[in-house]
């Protein structure tokens, strides 16, 4: 898809930055830069800019800003009009400098020639020494008009200007002017705050002066931005684009330069791990941990890359394991932060010092348990943190972000690291708060059930509920280790205790959790529902619920919509067998009929099924019948024909001997020749039809029963 379509224009400066990033203006008032992933994309939209320019791609930079702009903005301004001429800077002056710097804001032009005007004559740091001489003589309209004259030339949104009024010994001077606002009866004390309430600390002492001037410069500046500065129209969303970028670059090279400054960092994470740090030193270090970490947003990607190999390589993880199971609920939460950034980094990096490790004999001191159970233990009412940590613990156990490239074995290796080191600490809460559900299978139908989950704690049922959005996902993603739990726990009857909560969100999450595995169409849960009766809850929820049409009716429907309309046969079985009487009521919607009617077309079929066994096996009995009426044809035969033979002898007594002899070896032969046609086939013949008139009756005994239901 397109991002961003722009002309490149002959006469526009652009310039290439850190490699990855590629800076212009256009409408001189409008910034633009373009982030490049890779360096390789950055040079090839490089090159095509030179060579639109007629420009080496050697250079950074295709030509000079300001020269190229000047020499563009004379041959546009009329001859009558080709500079801005300023005031002198004076007292008396001040009302017509204010002037002039506010009607140059709104034609590009005349903002380049001010600014240029400004720079050539060192009119600011005169500006500013005028500020000081209002201020000693509580000249309240010439301090009124130097807000306008100093926001005026903020708004200009020029680079070269910020270096000036933004450097050590104008900037508090600046921030004086910006606070005459003439809409405000008395001015505003921003230096006090800057000099007095704000105070700089150093939790490792900063040994580069210039390090330490930047710091200051950035906190300062951000402040005029955020705090001072009011927030601008739509029409001035693009005057300071320029003072956030300065801001921006600052961050980048503090960022830098702290990461290069390798005694610096050992020694803030050897306090910070360290057990005789006191813990406001360590809150503090935390602190400046996290800010360090944020100001690293503002790199590029390789350099974010290089910067957390380098948090990595001082034992970042292991430091936030002790932190992140300290008390300071203010520390804890600056770890969390840290710890968000390093997830969203890098899951693998965090995977891989984890499975490293289990030689610890407790599980508790585990980072991911130690993430849990702060999870599990948020005091905030709404469990804010808890939220975060459930996201950065989905991410973790994510397959999808899991590298099967470079490291195959990673996925089996860390689940089976996290179910059998981790998944009973995630767990323990539901398992504690349906506990006591045996009694309940006490109480007679109809009866007033007693709530095993606490019931007038929401906090409790909130937390339930991310737990089971948790272990719903793993459902879905996580196949064979989620499965075993579940059977070895029986935990889906320990999630369907939560059907009774009065806490309606609750319940949809249990029943949310169910319609994931259902949705599976996974025989072997299909039995252990079955085996387990366990849509008896979630049947008695949706009774309970009457003729309320709400979210709860809704999603209990679905799930018997599901079933019927994927035609899951066990289940559809086991519903209509056990339930349907309590169901058939139920006649706004036609799931429940459905059901009822896939069951009995499900019965017809093993009904003619079993029919059509019969008719074969009465088939095969008929064939046996046939089989031996022609047997016995065959024996009649052979009879006729020995008594004729004998018939044939008897003339004489003479030859009667031979003539026996020769009937006798004569009927002999009849027989032999009658057996060896008839008799052979005759074994394997009966055989079959015997065993297939038992093998009917086999199967149709135990049918019987299916088709009286």
């Amino acid at each position: 898809s397109l991002l961003l379509e722009s002309k490149i224009s002959p006469n526009t400066a652009y310039q290439k930055q850190q490699d990855t990033l590629i800076v212009w203006s256009e409408a001189d008032n409008y910034d633009l830069a373009l982030s490049f992933q890779e360096k390789a994309g950055c040079d090839e939209i490089w090159e095509k800019i030179c060579q639109v320019q007629g420009k080496d791609p050697a250079l950074d930079i295709t030509q000079d800003p300001i020269d190229e702009s000047e020499e563009e903005r004379f041959e546009e301004i009329p001859e009558t009009s080709h500079l801005v001429e300023l005031p002198p800077c004076e007292l008396s002056r001040l009302e017509e400098i204010a002037d002039l710097v506010t009607s140059v804001l709104s034609s590009p032009i005349r903002r380049e020639k001010l600014a240029l005007a400004l720079m050539s004559e060192g009119y600011i740091k005169k500006l500013l020494g005028l500020f000081r001489v209002c201020e000693d003589l509580d000249n309240r309209e010439g301090l009124h008009h130097l807000y306008e004259i100093v926001r005026g030339v903020l708004f200009l949104n020029k680079a070269a200007l910020f270096e000036v009024m933004f450097s050590d010994d104008c900037i508090m001077d600046v921030v004086g002017c910006l606070e005459y606002d003439p809409a405000l009866v008395q001015p505003k004390r921003h230096r006090e705050f800057l000099t007095k309430t704000a105070k700089f600390k150093e939790v490792i002492p900063i040994t580069d002066s210039e390090l330490r001037q930047k710091i200051h410069q950035t906190y300062r500046v951000q402040y005029i931005q955020d705090i001072i500065l009011p927030t601008p129209s739509v029409f001035e969303e693009n005057f300071l684009s320029t003072l956030t970028s300065f801001i921006f670059f600052n961050k980048v090279e503090i960022v830098s330069m702290l990461q290069e400054d390798e005694k610096f960092l050992t020694e803030v994470f050897a306090q910070l791990t360290d057990e005789a740090t006191d813990d406001s030193k360590r809150r503090e270090l935390v602190n400046f941990v996290k800010e360090f970490c944020a100001f690293s947003q503002t790199l590029q990607p390789q350099n974010r890359d290089a910067f957390f190999k380098t948090l990595a390589n001082l034992g970042i993880l292991p430091a936030l394991e002790i932190v992140m199971g300290m008390d300071d609920l203010q520390v804890r939460a600056a770890a969390t932060d840290i710890f968000s950034y390093l997830v969203e980094f890098s899951p693998s990096m965090v995977r891989e010092f984890v499975m490293q490790e289990p030689q610890q004999t407790d599980d508790d001191v585990l980072l991911i348990n130690v993430v849990i159970k702060q999870m599990i233990c948020d005091s905030d009412p709404e469990l804010g943190g808890a939220v975060q940590l459930m996201g950065l613990l989905r991410t973790l156990i994510d397959p999808e972000n899991m590298l099967a490239s470079t490291n195959k074995t990673e996925k089996t290796e860390f689940l089976s690291f996290f179910y059998k080191y981790c998944m009973h600490v995630l767990t323990a809460p539901l398992l504690a708060n349906t506990a006591h559900d045996k009694n309940s299978k006490d109480l007679q139908e109809g009866s007033t059930k007693i709530n095993p989950v606490c019931p007038d704690n929401f906090q409790t049922a909130q937390l339930l509920a991310l737990i089971l959005e948790l272990l719903t996902f793993c459902v879905e993603h996580h196949t064979y280790h989620i499965k075993t739990y579940i059977m070895n726990k029986d935990l889906l009857r320990r999630v369907l205790v939560l059907m009774n909560s009065k806490h309606t969100f609750l319940a949809l999450c249990a029943l949310r959790f169910m319609r994931r595995i259902i949705g599976l169409k996974d025989e072997y849960y299909n039995r252990y529902i079955i085996k387990g009766n366990l849509f008896e809850p979630v049947i008695n929820a949706l009774l309970d619920n009457g003729t309320r049409y709400n979210l709860l009716n809704s999603a209990i429907i679905e799930l018997f919509e599901f079933i019927k309309v994927e035609d899951i046969k066990s289940l559809i079985a086991h519903i209509v067998d056990n339930f349907y009487k309590a169901l058939e009521s139920i006649e706004y919607v036609q799931t429940f009929k459905g059901l009822k009617g896939r069951y009995e077309q499900e019965k017809d079929r093993q009904s003619q099924r079993l029919n059509r066994y019969r008719r074969d096996a009465r088939s095969l009995d008929e064939d046996e019948e046939l089989w031996f009426n022609d047997d016995d044809d065959d024996d009649d035969g052979e009879a006729v024909e020995k008594s004729r033979m004998e018939d044939d002898f008897s003339d004489s007594y003479g030859k009667y001997m031979e003539a026996k002899k020769g009937a006798a070896n004569g009927s002999n032969g009849a027989n032999n020749n009658g057996k060896a046609a008839v008799i052979p086939p005759a074994s394997p013949a009966v055989t079959p039809n015997n065993s297939s008139t038992s093998s009917v009756k086999t199967v149709a005994l135990p049918a019987t029963p299916v088709v009286k239901v």
